[in-house]
């Protein structure tokens, strides 16, 4: 018997699989995931996870009994290894095989390696799974020297759960600023400050050329500079690689990603795609990586109507967050080929927002611990509404005022 197969049992697989069910669909869904455990939040897994301030059982979106409940069979610990489409079927890594009316891939994604010798040292990590976080928790109970290598979001979130276990942290990012890829430079040097403040060292243009060890066991990381710095816990934190192997063995369009239009569709039109293993084509032809929460769940949805053969784009503004130490960023739009900023607030403080503007348009804003400018900000966006420069610099205008 045929029905809906989704490849992936993290967020954005579960997103299709309820969406489906709340459209109406009645036939069989089946959601495949690799690993042993049923779909879990991973946002967690490098802030409050590891503190200890999150329990493994609050991590959990849904057990396999409320799936079951909605009709949706859940297969854990289990990989696909072929997609045949000619077929319509997909084959498990025990050999057997699934036929598919409708097939959503939400593969997400991998961490990049370290293409260093020293890599596979007892001490070194990457954090991806839930698995990989409790490999971490019990680590950090010993470490005494943490070694980041990767100054992103991942790597500085996990700086800041280490600093607050009172360990010493060192900080190794190859480019000369913190999140290059993701914050412009105020946005980095706030957060160089942060984290020099908090006692972490930050090293800036810092490349990696060795791990050292002694009986198998990480001791230290060497830089091309000859400078060696104490590790007894590394955690790499270089980004990460969509999972689209399968998707390119199946002939499905690839470039970075499993290439999908605004409502999830892939190349051929049984089959969509959702989550991390996307890059999306936009109108002008040019493709967009999102990795977040918000893209997960809304690309979620439209993958599942698109399966049903509706329309639902995801158009909305990304929006993205991080957590650390007392400080909570939150990031809506894309801040790349700005020629404009104005703050909202004291950069000097904790307390502040910028505001991106290109060629008189807003396209993004990121506030740091300013909750009601990020809402504000997203309702705004979702109505084709923007401050002036001088509006959004201004703290006693009413940005909300906007709104009615």
């Amino acid at each position: 018997m045929s029905g809906m197969i989704i490849i992936g049992a993290g967020l954005a697989g579960l997103t299709v699989a309820e969406t489906l069910r709340a459209e109406g669909y009645e036939g069989s869904i089946t959601l495949i995931g690799d690993e042993a455990h049923a779909p879990y939040q991973r946002p967690p897994l490098s802030k409050g996870f590891l503190l200890g301030e999150t329990v493994e059982a609050q991590l959990m979106m849904r057990p396999a009994e409320v799936l079951a409940k909605k009709n949706i069979a859940l297969k854990v610990g289990a990989g696909v290894t072929a997609i045949d489409r000619a077929a319509k079927q997909v084959t498990l890594t025990d050999g057997s095989t699934l036929a598919y009316d409708g097939l959503a891939l939400c593969t997400g994604s991998r961490l990049r390696p370290l293409p260093l010798a020293g890599a596979d040292w007892q001490g070194v990590y990457g954090l991806r799974s839930l698995d990989d976080a409790k490999a971490i928790v019990a680590a950090l109970e010993t470490a005494q020297n943490v070694v980041i290598i990767g100054g992103g979001f991942i790597g500085l979130e996990v700086a800041a759960v280490a600093r607050r276990k009172d360990k010493k942290v060192t900080v190794l990012e190859a480019a000369d600023r913190l999140m290059p890829r993701v914050v412009p430079p105020l946005i980095s040097q706030f957060y160089l400050d942060l984290h020099t403040r908090h006692g972490a060292e930050v090293v800036l243009g810092a490349l990696v050329s060795e791990l050292v060890g002694q009986d198998g066991r990480i001791t230290a990381v060497r830089t091309n500079d000859g400078r060696e710095f104490p590790a007894d816990l590394v955690l790499v934190g270089i980004g990460i690689i969509a999972n689209a192997e399968l998707a390119r063995a199946a002939g499905l369009e690839v470039d970075g990603g499993i290439v999908v239009d605004a409502c999830g569709r892939t190349s051929d039109p049984a089959i969509v795609a959702a989550g991390d293993c996307t890059v999306r084509r936009l109108e002008d032809g040019s493709l967009c990586r999102l990795e977040s929460v918000q893209n997960a769940l809304e690309q979620g949805k439209s993958a599942a109507t698109a399966l049903l053969g509706r329309e639902r784009p995801f158009t909305a503004a990304p929006w993205f967050w991080s957590d650390q130490y007392d400080v909570k960023l939150q990031m809506l739009g894309l801040t790349a080929g700005f020629d404009r900023m104005v703050t909202r607030g004291d950069a000097t403080t904790q307390k502040f927002s910028a505001y991106y503007y290109r060629a008189g348009r807003l396209i993004a804003i990121d506030s740091l611990n300013q909750p009601a400018d990020h809402m504000n900000g997203r309702k705004l966006f979702d109505k084709g509404i923007a401050p002036t420069p001088e509006q959004a610099a201004d703290p006693a205008f009413d940005l909300g005022s906007l709104l009615v």
